[in-house]
């Protein structure tokens, strides 16, 4: 596969999720149908609209890829005849695992995208962990939430960047990039829903008083 092939299906995947992510809490919040949009619009757009600032890519990768817009607008306008029924059936653990998955694969694009662009290792993964929070952060923030990436002590980032560097050690090896890619994915999303399985805590931050 080549590999702009494979970063549109990692693409086209870490936006469904994530606008699914997005559909789920406004629907919760009882939005308006501009509600449930702009949430998912956000969920799904915002951390790869932040990477594209930060390196500098112009147009933004959903203004390039405009049926990325339709698709998000197509599961907005949908949402109200198949979430329900989802919801009802699998209630929190569809937001987890939605969210987990867009975690994962927004990750490993951001991050080959910055690889690609000539970018060192460690700002690859940044780019690959920006890509991969920013949209939940914003969906929360117009949700009224803490965003979770910041209230939840079971570990959320560090899953993203997990992924990154499992991506990028085995291209570093040599691996395909479709191999590397399916490794960073598997690792993000699965550590982060082991993390939530288990309930790993990360230690609070608790500096001493002077």
């Amino acid at each position: 596969m080549h590999l702009s092939t494979l970063l549109f299906a990692i693409e086209v995947g870490g936006i469904v999720a994530f606008a699914m992510s997005g559909l789920i809490e406004a629907m919760r919040k009882r939005m308006d149908v501009v509600g449930v949009f702009s949430v998912a619009f956000v969920s799904a757009f915002g951390g790869g609209t932040v990477r594209d600032l930060l390196l500098d890519r112009r147009p933004l990768f959903w203004i390039e890829h405009e049926p990325y817009l339709w698709l998000v607008l197509a599961m907005a306008v949908t949402a109200p005849l198949w979430l329900p029924m989802a919801l009802r059936e699998t209630g929190a653990r569809l937001m987890v695992v939605a969210d987990a998955c867009g975690l994962g694969l927004f990750a490993i694009s951001g991050t080959s995208i910055a690889a690609s662009a000539g970018m060192s290792p460690l700002v690859s993964a940044l780019m690959g962990a920006t890509t991969a929070i920013v949209g939940g952060v914003a969906r929360d923030v117009l949700c009224n939430e803490v965003p979770q990436v910041y209230r939840d002590h079971r570990p959320y980032a560090l899953c993203a960047l997990a992924g990154s560097a499992a991506y990028l050690g085995l291209m570093a090896l040599g691996t395909g990039s479709q191999w590397a890619s399916l490794a960073g994915v598997l690792v993000a999303t699965g550590s982060r829903l082991l993390a939530v399985v288990l309930d790993w805590q990360l230690p609070s931050w608790n500096p001493r008083q002077p």
